[in-house]
Parts: C-alpha cells; structure tokens; sequence
C-alpha cells in the first residue's frame, strides 16, 4: 500500500505548537494550495485549504521557522479521522500528517515579504527538513570576469 503526498504551498495562519500529556510535541497549521488548473467557468484558479499536523522535531522546526505567508513544502501521508459533532452527528476530516517540511522559499524572498525568520547567516540547528545550504560570503579577492564571447574557449 502507498500512502504518500507532497504539497507546497503557504502557510495560512502561524503553526500553533501543543503539548500531549506526555510532553510529544505536536503542530498544526494550514497550507494554500493553488490548483493547477482553472475553473472551466470562472477562468481563474481555485485555491484548496489544508490542515497539516507534524509531531514531535519536525512540530518544533516547524513552530520555530515557519509564520503566517511563509511557502512550505510538506512530504507526508494523508490521514482521514471519524469524530462525532456536538450534536452527536458524525463527521470526517482530511489532513496531512507531515514526515518532512521543506522551505518553499528562499530566506532573501521570504525576507522581502517580511515574514522570514531571522537566525543570521547560519542555518537552523537541526536538519529537520532544511535543504538549502546557506552560501559563504564572497571573499576580497573577488573580481568579476569579463563576459566576452571572445575569451570563451568552446
């Protein structure tokens, strides 16, 4: 059986980080995700609304660098749950159980936005689903090429 799913999208409210009873962290938040197509009668893409819950290091990573704007790339399983309303009537619920969220975007993008989180030139503690390296700072010795074709050797 598989039961994998990838989204990317933003972040629609910032990641409200929970306690369990035993002290497992855990975090709930929701993605905007565009369609990739559009409506057949309005012309213009539809957006879906989904609830993400990661647990434990990735609840924390996720409460610790993700805001409200920010894009994320989730890698999970799709989880539907059976609860009983108020009223005693029963209902269902589809979310995404997330094993690994990504950075959808760059810090400098995100920072232009202003929703980045700021941690300096150094990337988070953990690996926790971060992938992209933080890139050194150019040296005194840079100079810059001259572009002419001329020189090229090929």
């Amino acid at each position: 059986m598989l039961n994998h799913i990838v989204l990317m999208g933003r972040l629609t409210r910032d990641p409200e980080l929970r306690r369990t009873a035993t002290g497992t962290a855990v975090a709930t938040f929701s993605l905007a995700v565009d369609r990739d197509f559009a409506n057949s009668t309005t012309g213009e893409r539809e957006t879906d609304f989904i609830d993400i819950v990661a647990w434990r290091n990735t609840a924390e990573f996720v409460s610790k660098y993700f805001t409200k704007g920010r894009m994320a790339v989730v890698s999970g399983r799709l989880q539907i749950r059976n609860w009983n309303d108020k009223d005693g009537n029963k209902r269902r619920s589809a979310e995404v159980i997330a094993d690994n969220v990504y950075f959808g975007d760059s810090k400098r993008e995100s920072s232009d936005n202003g929703y980045a989180p700021s941690y300096g030139n150094a990337a988070p503690a953990n690996n926790y689903g971060y992938a992209a390296p933080v890139a050194p700072a150019p040296t005194s010795d840079f100079a810059m090429i001259e572009d002419e074709d001329s020189q090229l050797p090929f």
